[in-house]
């Protein structure tokens, strides 16, 4: 299928048969690099990111080495190095290349890629239609949501990498010109004290390091009911928050005089040619350079940053437990990857999708102050796939509830996003607690 064919398709569970999620869901990875040249899908702009070329074949390498490789009889590989050259981390499996040098991979063509991702649609769908083991049935459902992890990092990092780019380029037609409607007035949601069940437990899928559920004991809390919004992160920065290491933690502080930091990731507030300040802030989007919207979630910050503005504001981060225990009874619903917006909006605003007013989910991933390590009893599977997660459960932070780069099947309440503390290009905001 050719690119331009690509359509997104929102994935509810249970209304499409295996063979349908497959295919909806490979056609999307499609439809998300319509608009990218091949010299686009090449680009690696720092070692925390990875082509998009790379990215198409990764998915396609693990569909092969876990289910075609093992359960289709007679398979053959579509070429013997790509065994090698896309294995991003898992050392059960043997070598890989450094991440870092992914940008380097010239060969094979971008339209190699292509012909291995036809190739393994190809045998995926004979595997799908034989098949009737659990554990296969299993693994496919597991390397679906894979692809949907990596869906959304192709859309983060080539948005850094077009950001890198001098140009400042659109990778997007921009949407109609509309500012975010004024959001509601911040209000604070309450919660007793007491025992409470956190974690994933039941027949749908989840991540290992979701499970398993268990009982937490959280003292009396408020969450706030919605996201911070640039408007009131701008006015963090207009009182010197990035100027006043009372606010910040000691590495945080450290980060942001070695870093430059001034405000979050993509805004723009002097002209890069001129030096000189511009009327109004600007921010870097994939449908190039917009005015900064003061009325949507502020996003592409650090655990740092969340942490330094809490701090202003005289509240703080909430844990995962209390973001999940407010956001159980919540609908997942907002602003996805389905939209194809590719960018948060307003608080009030539709968007369209009917996105509710305290939105817990879609717009922007939000920070927690948890680190992220393992649930009591929490074993992760059983071979390779084992290092999908427990093997990163060191020098990372949790973050909560999807982004408008996630798509809208992939998120429930549960689900447990993980990353370095300084890390920015994620679409990464924070909810207030206290």
């Amino acid at each position: 299928m050719g690119i331009q064919e690509a359509i997104p398709v929102t994935v509810a569970q249970g209304s499409l048969s295996l063979l349908e999620q497959y295919t909806a869901i490979r056609r999307t990875t499609e439809w998300i690099c319509e608009g990218l040249t091949p010299e686009d899908q090449m680009v690696q702009s720092m070692p925390d990111a990875s082509p998009t070329k790379w990215h198409l074949a990764h998915t396609s390498w693990f569909f092969e080495t876990f289910l075609l490789k093992p359960y289709l009889q007679g398979y053959r590989l579509f070429h013997d190095d790509f065994t090698f050259l896309f294995n991003s981390y898992y050392k059960q499996l043997g070598a890989h290349p450094n991440r870092s040098y992914r940008g380097l991979f010239s060969r094979p063509s971008n339209e190699q890629v292509r012909d291995y991702r036809r190739y393994v649609d190809e045998h995926m769908r004979q595997l799908i239609s034989v098949t009737t083991d659990e554990q296969v049935l299993s693994l496919i459902v597991t390397g679906l949501n894979h692809e949907q992890q990596h869906q959304e990092l192709i859309i983060t990092d080539i948005k850094h990498g077009l950001w890198s780019n001098p140009l400042k380029p659109a990778w997007k037609t921009p949407p109609p010109s509309s500012t975010a409607p004024q959001p509601s007035a911040q209000e604070w949601l309450s919660y007793n004290a007491g025992l409470y069940s956190i974690g994933h437990d039941g027949p749908e899928f989840a991540f290992d390091n979701e499970t398993p559920r268990h009982q937490v004991f959280v003292e009396k809390f408020q969450i706030a009911s919605r996201p911070v919004t640039n408007g009131e992160y701008l006015d963090f920065i207009n009182d010197g928050g990035y100027r006043r290491p009372e606010l910040w933690l000691s590495e945080g502080w450290d980060t942001v005089n070695a870093q430059g930091w001034q405000g979050p990731l993509y805004w723009i507030c002097h002209s890069e040619r001129s030096e000189e300040p511009l009327p109004a802030p600007q921010v870097f989007t994939v449908n190039g350079l917009q005015p900064l919207d003061l009325n949507e979630p502020v996003c592409h910050i650090s655990y740092y940053e969340a942490d330094a503005y809490a701090r202003w504001a005289g509240c703080r981060l909430p844990t995962e437990a209390e973001w999940e225990i407010a956001a159980a009874d919540q609908p997942i619903a907002g602003n996805f990857l389905e939209s194809g917006r590719f960018h948060p909006c307003g608080a009030d605003s539709s968007c369209g999708a009917d996105t509710p007013v305290r939105g817990f989910f879609g717009n922007v991933w939000q920070w927690t102050s948890s680190p992220y390590t393992a649930y009591p009893g929490f074993k992760p599977v059983e071979g390779a796939l084992g290092e999908y997660n427990g093997k990163f459960m060191c020098n990372q932070f949790v973050l909560r509830g999807g982004s408008c780069a996630t798509p809208q099947s992939h998120i429930r309440a549960t689900y447990r996003n993980f990353f370095p503390a300084h890390a920015r290009w994620q679409f990464m905001g924070l909810r207030l607690a206290k």
